[in-house]
């Protein structure tokens, strides 16, 4: 609780406590006397209301919240219920406190992540160290970071090993190893030693920079829900004021009723009908909402998303990097008359100078260094693969292509992955298959997904068909589409869309920015993820975890949940007590309890979208 809480539910506790008394003196004292004291705590805990709403008046602001409490403060006082005055601007005040606690709690989320990044970065130029603002740091420029430090800009790490602390950033408790060669993102903490980074972006572009960014600008985008609320305010608020003012004037001018009577329930009539409930709980639960989407690694870019994503009945995915890895793994080694070992090997000295992905995974799968001192002439054929001298014998590695040129036809391709062919001379040793891998957690993400009312999963890939059939089988989706170019993803998804049926698309590449912008909720990969699929997106998932996915629908879900029931609840209420108090039935303590009173309970309950 901070400083101006802890006052503020002082000034609330003293006005209680003025009432209190208020409400016991006796009975035969002066009524001057005793409007006198009520209106200590009315003042104490309304002044500042009074104020806005003569301030507001003055500018021709006439149909808010605050206007029609002083309004039905002043008419409490004119009929001589001096305390009802009091009580309406003490709920009041309390129904703010509450809100106020709310909003704090949801704005720690975000202001957590704001800071992820230091103020400073130590640059080393000309092998001095200096330290700069991180705004001053240019790209190829390198940084020092020591233990206990936080990355100011994304890079590569040039020198030194350490583990990463990402927890603030994406969630995950489990630490990242950094060593030469890892990229690192700003935000994340350095844990065990100094490391050396070159810079790849600027401070403006990096990671932790568009993630405050992302947040700070998320509230700006209302939901359509949002929207009608606003709109039902402004209609609203003078109809009741019309309202009131009818009821007041019509039975004694037309029916001779009594005017004190009348007048009374007029009052009543504008305590229930502020619609202070509507005004205060829906943003403030799309607020929370996306605070606590934020501390779990998932930014929600506005609560127009977060509608959206509750929704969605369509979930289509990309494939590389998305559902599976991203990166190739050998999957299976299949010898011909050698050891699944010495193929390995073999095939790792052929490759050993080679940069391509495929030659890495060999040499990752092989695991020892090869021993180049055997390795003769290498030449590389386009399209084909590589023509070897290991020791003093020529071999082969590359695809069914290669071998037939030289006069070996093996079994025929996998669809398993990609193939490749090992050969010495003109025998056939054997082939390995390597992959795309399936994500871990992505079978159990979607599932979850089908669980938590997605009716339809579809994948969508520039892959082969052999390759996207088989991750298909493997994640059980509803629908495959292969051989796809960018332009052909975002015509296969407007096929998909349906009006009151929300699609979202889950992507990483930059060839996915225009599908995510099509899509009603594109969902981007946030820490290998391009720079242009994170922009064009509306929810980004910080640490790639698919199964952050599920959650988020799970949590935006449950927040609208809550966006409903407390309409519903502000509504009937206040429904149901503006009949009786037009009838004469309610009295002024009921409609302070339908006014002030939903109002706390729409806040506490707007509160719970704060917990996952």
């Amino acid at each position: 609780m901070t400083d101006k809480q802890k006052k503020e539910l002082i000034r609330i506790l003293l006005s209680a406590l003025m009432l209190l008394v208020c409400l016991f003196l006796p009975q035969h004292i002066s009524p001057w006397l005793k409007a006198l004291c009520c209106a200590a705590p009315l003042l104490l805990c309304g002044g500042s209301v009074l104020l806005d709403a003569f301030k507001n008046l003055l500018h021709g602001q006439l149909f808010d919240e605050k206007f029609l409490m002083t309004l039905a403060a002043v008419c409490a006082f004119c009929l001589g219920e001096y305390p009802e005055g009091a009580a309406i601007m003490l709920f009041w005040r309390i129904g703010e406190w509450f809100e106020g606690i709310a909003v704090g709690r949801s704005r720690k989320n975000i202001a957590d992540l704001m800071n992820l990044c230091p103020d400073t970065a130590t640059v080393l130029r000309e092998g001095t160290e200096i330290t700069v603002s991180p705004e001053e740091v240019e790209i190829g420029e390198r940084i020092l970071v020591r233990p206990g430090e936080k990355i100011p800009i994304d890079g590569m790490v040039v020198s030194g090993r350490s583990s990463l602390n990402t927890a603030a950033l994406t969630g995950e408790s489990a630490p990242q190893e950094a060593a030469p060669g890892s990229a690192v993102c700003s935000g994340t903490v350095n844990m065990t030693s100094a490391l050396e980074i070159e810079t790849r972006k600027r401070y403006e572009d990096s990671t932790v920079s568009r993630i405050l960014e992302m947040v700070e600008t998320a509230t700006d985008k209302k939901a359509p829900v949002e929207h009608f609320i606003t709109k039902f305010a402004r209609v609203y608020t003078p109809a009741v004021v019309a309202g009131a003012a009818l009821l007041a004037l019509l039975p004694p001018l037309f029916f001779s009723a009594a005017w004190n009577e009348w007048i009374h329930r007029a009052l009543i009539f504008l305590v229930v009908s502020c619609p202070c409930a509507l005004v205060v709980s829906v943003p403030l639960t799309f607020f929370a909402g996306i605070g606590s989407a934020s501390r779990q690694g998932i930014l929600i870019k506005g609560s127009d998303c977060m509608e959206n994503l509750a929704g969605v009945k369509t979930a289509v995915f990309d494939k590389t990097g998305t559902l599976t890895q991203g990166s190739f793994t050998v999957t299976e080694v299949l010898p011909n008359g050698v050891t699944r070992r010495d193929l390995l090997s073999l095939a790792a000295l052929a490759e050993a100078h080679s940069t391509h992905p495929i030659a890495l995974s060999i040499l990752a799968a092989c695991g020892a260094e090869p021993d180049t001192s055997r390795l003769g002439a290498v030449r590389e054929i386009a399209g084909m693969g590589i023509e070897a001298e290991v020791d003093h014998t020529r071999v082969y590695a590359g695809n069914l292509r290669l071998m037939r040129s030289v006069g070996i036809t093996p079994p025929e391709e996998s669809e398993r992955g990609t193939a490749v062919y090992l050969a010495r001379e003109k025998e056939y040793l054997g082939c390995i298959v390597i992959a795309d891998t399936v994500k871990p957690e992505a079978k159990e993400a979607l599932r979850a997904l089908k669980a938590d009312g997605v009716e339809k999963l579809v994948m969508l890939t520039g892959d082969r068909p052999a390759a996207a059939r088989q991750v298909s089988a493997q994640l059980g989706m509803d629908e495959t589409a292969a051989q796809l170019l960018p332009q052909d993803k975002v015509i296969e998804v407007e096929k998909r869309l349906m009006k009151g049926r929300p699609l979202c698309f889950t992507g990483d590449g930059i060839n996915d920015a225009p599908v995510l912008i099509a899509a009603d909720v594109g969902i981007a990969m946030g820490l290998h993820g391009t720079d242009a699929a994170i922009e064009a997106a509306d929810v980004v998932l910080m640490n790639d975890d698919l199964s952050l996915l599920p959650r988020a629908k799970r949590l935006a879900a449950k927040t609208m949940r809550i966006v409903r029931q407390n309409i519903v609840l502000s509504l009937a209420l206040k429904a149901a007590v503006l009949v009786l108090g037009a009838l004469g039935i309610a009295q002024i303590g009921l409609a302070i309890f339908a006014d002030v009173g939903v109002l706390i309970l729409a806040v506490l309950n707007a509160m719970r979208a704060m917990k996952a």
